[in-house]
């Protein structure tokens, strides 16, 4: 099924599927206990986007802060379960919009059915999350490794699993650090099922490399209509996790709105700190809702060429430069002054 097609599932005061906007996701990385510390990264995460947020609940205290977190902020919770049946109900009781669990790994039917009991009670969905690095012994036997093939009847066993249990609001996730192996289960999964998909390449790794990873996975799959809600998974702040989804959606056109930044990579002729400026102009760029382009040009030579597909920019000189609107140059000023008369521009922007 393609994202228009799928089931519309509410998380909160969210909806995912049935062709609504595909949400940006991330998980904190504080000890949820720590309420101050989990909330503060939080806010962060939300002022950059975030969306939705997925907190671990290893602990009957993790469970107990969950609640606490819920009064201070705005976006939907999602609880992480591993192993413990009697985490997800607790993180439910404490008001959790929604619970991430995989059924083979919480100790059995009955208390499966104990998680789907309260789930039903509560309305709450369920993400049945599956990942490469934990796929079934019988189903690596029976596929010979690890396959796209064998995530995809993992995760189908156990939605059916809850499905017997008479509850279907559910969303599946399969994840793997395979890229191509990552993309081809999706394939598969949109096939067989009209449940909303939560999509990301699990472990993917640092800021590089995850980045390069996530978005050719994501592209890949994006790209084919599958899809309803997404995390760039990066070991890092997780607030870089945010800044790439926003990137990725963009540029694949499934997003609108925030400044677009382009920068040459520069050559010889720079004299400016151009690598710093332009991640100035882009940490910039992020606190405004504008759909504008905006380039960032080290020279004066090509500078101005360069940036006429831009609404606005700024290209380097000799401890100066220009600002360029529209593609005509509209003053000269000091090096020191260029993100501050960029900033102006930006605040009083009116196309």
């Amino acid at each position: 099924m393609t994202r228009e097609q799928t089931r519309v599932i509410r998380i909160g005061s969210r909806v995912i599927g049935g062709g609504n906007p595909i949400l940006i996701q991330s998980m904190t990385n504080t000890r949820t206990e720590d309420v101050e510390a989990t909330v503060a990264q939080i806010h962060a995460l939300e002022k950059a986007g975030c969306e939705i947020i997925r907190c671990t609940v290893p602990t009957p205290e993790a469970a107990k802060a969950v609640k606490a977190i819920k009064e201070r902020i705005s976006i939907p919770l999602v609880a992480d379960i591993h192993f413990d049946y009697k985490m997800a109900i607790a993180a439910m009781e404490n008001g959790a919009d929604k619970i991430r669990i995989n059924p083979g790994n919480i100790g059995g039917k009955d208390k499966v059915a104990a998680v789907v009991s309260v789930a039903r009670e509560r309305n709450i969905p369920i993400r049945v999350g599956v990942n490469s690095g934990s796929l079934e012994k019988e189903l690596v036997e029976k596929y010979h490794g690890v396959t796209a093939e064998g995530l995809v009847e993992s995760a189908l066993d156990k939605v059916h699993m809850i499905e017997e249990l008479g509850y279907e609001n559910l969303v599946i996730s399969i994840k793997s650090s395979d890229v191509m192996m990552c993309v081809r289960a999706h394939e598969l999964l949109a096939e067989k099922t009209d449940y909303p998909l939560h999509v990301g390449i699990t472990e993917a790794g640092t800021i590089i490399s995850g980045n390069i990873k996530s978005s050719i996975g994501l592209a890949l799959i994006l790209n084919q209509g599958i899809g309803d809600t997404i995390r760039v998974s990066l070991t890092g702040d997780p607030v870089e996790e945010i800044k790439s989804a926003k990137l990725i959606l963009r540029t694949l056109g499934l997003r609108k709105g925030g400044i677009e930044v382009v920068s040459c990579p520069t050559c010889g002729r720079t004299k400016i700190d151009l690598i710093g400026l332009a991640n100035q102009v882009e940490t910039l760029a992020a606190q405004f809702p504008l759909d504008i382009k905006v380039a960032v040009m080290g020279c004066a030579v090509n500078g101005p060429g360069e940036a006429k597909e831009a609404d606005i920019g700024i290209a380097g000189g000799v401890g100066e430069g220009l600002l360029i609107k529209k593609g005509e140059i509209i003053k000269k000023v000091p090096e020191g002054e260029l993100l501050s008369v960029l900033q102006k521009e930006l605040e009083h922007w009116n196309g």
